[in-house]
C-alpha cells in the first residue's frame, strides 16, 4: 500500500483525543484512587496516548515501558509476540495498567496480561485508546476504552504506516486500502 496516494479521511481530530485522555483520566482517577498505580505503556503506538492520559489521571502513579512485536515490518498480525524490551519494575505491590493504542485481534494484549499477571501485580487491568472488535481472534475485552471504531487502517497520533506518522497529531483512516 503507497499510503501517499490513498484516500484518507480524520476519524479523531487533535481534540477528540484531547477530550478521550481527560475523560478515561477522570475515571481512572476515580479507580485507582488509593492504589499503587503503575502503567505500562505499549511502545511505540500508545507513546502519545499515554503521555496526554496519564497527564490526566490525579493519583501519583509511575510509569514504564514496554516493546512488543507481532506485526514484523507489515500490517498484518502475525500471531506471536515478541518482547523487545520488558518492564523494569517489579510488580508486586502495584496496580498495573497496560495502556495501548488499539485493541485489535487481542493476540498481544492476551500475551501481555499473561506474561504482566505472572510478575504478581495487586491488579491488573487493560486500557486501549481504540478498540476495533470485529477483528478479535481472542475473547477479550479492554476495561478501559475510549473509541468503538470499525475494522479501518489508522495512522496518526502515535500509530504508524512502515513506522512513519506517528507524530501526526490526530488520526486518521485509510478508506480505500488493499487488505
Amino acid at each position: 500500500m503507497d499510503i501517499e496516494k490513498k484516500k484518507w479521511e480524520v476519524l479523531c481530530t487533535a481534540e477528540k483525543l484531547d477530550d478521550i485522555a481527560k475523560k478515561l483520566g477522570q475515571k481512572i482517577s476515580e479507580d485507582y484512587k488509593d492504589k499503587n498505580l503503575l502503567i505500562v505503556s505499549i511502545l511505540k503506538g500508545s507513546l502519545f496516548f499515554t503521555s496526554d492520559l496519564s497527564k490526566n489521571i490525579k493519583p501519583v502513579t509511575k510509569i514504564d515501558f514496554m516493546m512488543t512485536s507481532s506485526y514484523g515490518d507489515g500490517e498484518i498480525n502475525l500471531g506471536k509476540v515478541k518482547i523487545l524490551k520488558d518492564i523494569d519494575y517489579d510488580l508486586n505491590g502495584y496496580d498495573v495498567l497496560i495502556v495501548d493504542d488499539i485493541l485489535d485481534t487481542g493476540i498481544t494484549m492476551e500475551f501481555l496480561i499473561k506474561h504482566l499477571g505472572e510478575k504478581n501485580p495487586n491488579s491488573l487491568k487493560t486500557c486501549v485508546l481504540f478498540n476495533k472488535q470485529e477483528r478479535r481472534k481472542v475473547d477479550l475485552k479492554a476495561d478501559y476504552i475510549g473509541m468503538e471504531i470499525e475494522d479501518k487502517f489508522l495512522v496518526g497520533y502515535g500509530l504508524d504506516f512502515k513506522d512513519r506518522y506517528r507524530n501526526i497529531p490526530y488520526v486518521f483512516c485509510v478508506l480505500d486500502e488493499d487488505r
